[in-house]
């Protein structure tokens, strides 16, 4: 599913990998079956390996992690969210450029 630096967060590990996070987080939340989400894969295979020792980067399964999906309010997927300090500092909805997303890490990762 993901590359050496792209996480796998979880419904158990988020509070600890996520919110408790040095770093910030970029997470996407996908479901195998989202044509978009498969599109959006290398994307985010990319931005890890990019950000790799600056920011985390990860995916969390919305079918089998339906607890934290539900928390965020997730109801379109794929929907990419970043935290950083434990707070939610930017939602994207939908497959975007990785510009887009690389803007709203630079903005964190200085």
């Amino acid at each position: 599913m993901a590359g050496a630096n792209t996480l796998e967060f979880t419904d158990a590990n988020f509070e600890t990998e996520v919110l408790q996070s040095d770093t910030p987080v970029l997470v996407d939340f996908w479901a195998e079956w989202c044509a978009p989400c498969v599109q959006l894969a290398p994307t985010i295979e990319e931005l890890a390996n990019q950000y790799a020792g600056k920011a985390k980067v990860g995916k969390l399964d919305v079918q089998t992690n339906d607890k934290t999906a539900a928390t965020y309010g997730i109801s379109s997927i794929p929907s990419v969210l970043v935290f950083a300090g434990g707070e939610l500092k930017e939602k994207i909805i939908g497959r975007r450029a990785k510009a887009d997303y690389e803007a709203v890490l630079d903005g964190l990762v200085g």
